[in-house]
């Protein structure tokens, strides 16, 4: 980005200053906070150097790392939820005990993530977190703590070589845009994932709860009479909806028109848009309408999927025996069984949907897998376009049994009723049921980590017949 601008030579040299300046970063966390405030550590230093050095910016005040930071939802467990609240404060200290990389804002999840969206009393459970991590501790009355030891100044040494080393290849690969543009970058995270998904699998990762100490006495917190889960209210969305009719009725089309017109004309100029965006707020463009006008200019962007070539390394018995079911269910039907993963709605959390892409064919099943945000109209004609064995749905929003009722009442009315449908998310157990009805064949959730058996399962939904061989190896 900052290679852009300074071709661009639309900015004096302290116009350029200031807009480096203005960059700030979102950053994960995840459980190992030693090494993840090491990590924030290299990226303080680092961004210091390169803006230095490379940008020749000599305002120190420019080159501080600014970032938020969300620490890791991917790691909180549908099992023993509650274990989930100390994996949270862990991981927001790994952002906040280093006084000289600490976060500017700190997003924290849920204990219950992993079960449902979260409550307002569970959103404000982790703001106690923050808060009393804030004031009630000494924590932001001393310098850095770890200015001078040796052990950190080693991991980050270590880390910053190993991120200038892959920045290096990234840049005689033709640059960063050049590796979003290949899938390159893509392709790395979802392998980093696969791998990790693969070793909790084999046990190498321990996870309290999941594979390590899975006995234990039932939480109190999910004892309640809501199960300790947030329940979509639909008069609530119906209001939500009012109000969006309500303002466009207000508003005057007039501006409205105005303003649009005047943010195509600048996207077309390739011009600044932040004033023609901010002009249309204030005539109360939504954000739909905004964006709509901007893909009219430059199209939809669709980025890699980066899950071609990946593989999970699940060489077990049981994966074997997988392997044998498909091969069974494609010898009897002349192919491969063909699976469509559809991650519908704006939902853009796509780790889930990825590992199943990644463990539907490493498991021997043709997959087709387009990446976020579709419609449903979208992925039941990719399904039909691609004579689907099944279709696969992602739903990490709440809206699970909206989007199985729409999605199975277009299959209908598309006249491929019959297509098996299987769906996985953050589903309460309460809704399974429901889910079924709608003509779901399996549901899956945060406690069905175990891909194999997932493919397992959507084997049984397609028919796939056991063999012989298979029951060799799944009991070898």
């Amino acid at each position: 980005v900052l290679d852009a601008i300074r071709e661009r030579g639309c900015f004096t040299a302290e116009e350029f200053e200031q807009s480096v300046g203005r960059i700030s970063f979102f950053v994960n966390a995840g459980i190992r906070f030693v090494e993840e405030m090491c990590k924030m550590r290299a990226f303080v230093e680092m961004w210091d150097e390169i803006t230095r050095d490379r940008y020749g910016v000599k305002n120190a005040k420019y080159r501080l790392f600014r970032y938020g930071v969300q620490v890791n939802s991917l790691g909180l467990t549908e099992e023993q939820p509650e274990n989930n609240a100390w994996r949270i404060l862990l991981e927001a200290l790994g952002v906040t005990l280093s006084r000289d990389a600490r976060c500017r804002a700190l997003q924290l999840p849920t204990w219950n993530e992993a079960l449902s969206l979260p409550r307002p009393w569970d959103q404000q459970w982790s703001l106690r977190l923050q808060q009393i991590l804030a004031y009630e501790t000494d924590l932001l009355e001393y310098p850095d703590l770890f200015a001078g030891s040796p052990v950190v100044a080693a991991k980050v040494a270590a880390l910053k070589e190993a991120a200038y080393a892959e920045i290096a290849h990234i840049g005689q690969a033709g640059g960063a845009l050049a590796a979003v543009e290949s899938g390159y970058m893509k392709a790395a995270l979802v392998r980093s994932q696969a791998e990790r998904l693969a070793r909790i699998n084999k046990g190498e990762i321990a996870v309290v709860g999941r594979n390590r100490w899975t006995e234990g006495l039932a939480s109190p917190l999910v004892s309640g009479d809501d199960g300790g889960l947030f329940k979509f209210d639909p008069v609530s969305a119906a209001e939500t909806l009012d109000m969006l009719r309500a303002t466009q009725t207000r508003r005057s089309q007039a501006d409205v028109e105005r303003t649009l017109r005047a943010l195509r004309e600048a996207a077309l100029a390739g011009t600044n848009l932040m004033p023609a965006s901010i002009a249309c707020a204030r005539a109360r463009v939504t954000t739909g309408e905004w964006a709509d006008a901007l893909r009219a200019v430059f199209g939809e962007y669709r980025a890699a999927t980066g899950v071609e070539g990946q593989r999970l390394g699940l060489d077990t018995p049981r994966a074997e025996a997988v392997r044998a079911r498909v091969a069974a269910w494609g010898a009897r039907h002349g192919g491969r069984p063909r699976m469509v993963v559809g991650k519908p709605g704006l939902d853009g959390h796509s780790n889930g949907s990825e590992m199943i892409a990644v463990a539907a064919r490493d498991a021997g099943f043709e997959v087709i897998y387009g990446g976020i945000r579709w419609t449903v109209p979208e992925i039941v004609a990719s399904a039909i376009q691609e004579d689907a064995t099944v279709l696969g749905l992602s739903v990490l929003s709440g809206a699970h049994l909206e989007i199985a009722r729409a999605v199975t009442e277009e299959l209908v009315r598309q006249g491929v009723g019959e297509m098996p449908v299987v769906l996985g998310g953050i589903i309460p157990e309460r809704d399974v049921e429901a889910l079924r009805s709608l003509g779901v064949k399996a549901v899956f959730t945060p406690k069905d980590f175990d891909v194999v058996d997932v493919m397992d399962r959507i084997l049984d939904v397609i028919g796939a017949p056991r063999t012989e061989a298979g029951a060799r190896a799944a009991s070898a």
